[in-house]
Formats: structure tokens, sequence, C-alpha cells
């Protein structure tokens, strides 16, 4: 880190360091975007056109490690504890046949974690959704984005997999949101993402000659994310840069 420092004073850049923001742990797998629950009438669940707005000026694009869509296992049995084991028996059978589906199940609305055999019994029932009636829980399927992926195929690969999944009893698994994306600790760009800023604003300083250089704010921050597309997302620094005299 300290030859990317000496990196932007020599470039012109005079960077400002505040007291050190709290950073991502290693290895979290952070949701870029909420889940937006699927339209009543979106039956065959096309992908949507997305409307982005930008982040900073230096960002890093990349195309997301999964594709994450939120799905449901509901049970309308009469008797509470039946619809419930029900539920958690056919959510043992997807995550049984999960590998061999080439999914994978998690849990989290921002941070996600894995749901195996091991911890699925801990999932919350939600009794207050509206659009269903019975006993339920919510989980995460997701699809790794490796080349020839494209949100279409992730999507169809989910959908498959929620096909293949046997009823247990009148428990039956449904989409519940619209495609999202994730990428596995955020943090491990932040060296990239200087990159990019200490070549912007070296650029910015050359303009106004010798006697300048820029002030780079904001570095200290923990690195943020946004979608910027269909499977790909921006990953930033919220810096800030002022043009001062050297002296």
């Amino acid at each position: 880190m300290r030859g990317i420092w000496r990196g932007l004073v020599l470039a012109g850049v005079l960077v400002a360091v505040a007291t050190p923001a709290l950073a991502q742990d290693g290895g979290e797998e952070i949701v870029v975007t909420a889940f937006r629950k699927l339209a009543s009438d979106d039956d065959d669940k096309k992908v949507l056109e997305l409307v982005t707005t930008p982040a900073a000026v230096q960002t890093l694009r990349r195309t997301a490690d999964f594709a994450v869509q939120q799905v449901v296992i509901v049970s309308d049995t009469t008797d509470e504890d039946d619809a419930r084991a029900e539920v958690l028996a056919m959510t043992r059978k997807a995550i049984d046949l999960s590998a061999g589906a080439g999914t994978l199940l998690a849990t989290g609305e921002l941070l996600v974690e894995p749901l195996t055999a091991g911890n699925y019994k801990e999932l919350l029932f939600d009794d207050d959704d509206d659009d269903f009636n019975g006993e339920l829980v919510k989980f995460l399927v997701k699809v790794p984005l490796a080349p020839g992926i494209d949100a279409k195929a992730a999507l169809a690969k989910i959908d498959k997999f929620i096909k293949s999944v046997p009823a247990v009893g009148r428990a039956e698994m449904k989409p519940y949101s619209e495609l999202s994306l994730s990428v596995v600790n955020p943090e491990q760009y932040r060296g990239a993402i200087i990159d990019l800023v200490a070549k912007d604003t070296a650029a910015t300083s050359a303009r106004f000659g010798t006697g300048y250089g820029v002030e780079v704010t904001g570095l200290d921050r923990p690195v943020q994310w946004k979608r910027a597309g269909l499977t790909e997302v921006q990953l930033f620094l919220p810096s800030a840069s002022t043009v001062r005299p050297r002296n």
C-alpha cells in the first residue's frame, strides 16, 4: 500500500487520509441490489430492462460473481406443524439436488451465507406474506456467472432447478424475486480502484501545470458497489478530488 501512496504523490496527487473506516471482512459475499418481488403478471419471468444511475467517476466495471434469485417454499396444509414439516422436507430435497443442477443455495438479504443440510432448519417461517396462504420460508438460488452464462441462461438454470425439486405434500417451490447479483469480497478490488483514481487524477493534475496537484479524500472508505447491467456491477470508492496549489 505504501507504494501506491508514493505513486499518487509522484503523479501530482495530494492524498488526504482521514481516520480509517471499517472494511468488509475478507470472504463476505454481498448482494449488489435489494431483491425486488416479481410482478404478479410476470409469469414467464422475462429479464427486465435496467435503468441505472452512475456511481463515482473512477469505477471498476466487471461481471458479478453470481446471479441470485430469491425463491419461496410454501405449504397451505391446514395443520401448521404439518405444513412446516412439509416445507422443511422440500427444502432439504432442494439442498440435496442443488449441486447436481449447477446451482448453490444461500440465505441473506445483504450478506450471503450458504444454506446447507446443517442449518436449513434455522430458516425463519414467514406468516405475513400477503401473496401466499400458508407456512413458508424464503432463500436464495445462485448460479455462478462463468463465461457464456448471461442473465437469460442463469434464469433458465434456476427455473429448471425449481421445477426439478419434488413436491412434499402440499408444499411447492416458486420464484419470488427478480434476478439480482452478488460479489464476493468487494474489498479485494480496492487496489485496482485506487489505480483508476490515480490515473484519472494524475491526468487532471497535468492539465493545470506543475504548480498544482489534486487532493484526494475518501480512499480509506470501504469499497462500494452498484449494479451496472444485467450481469455487471460497478465497484468504486466514495472519493472526492480538489485541485490545489502545491505550496
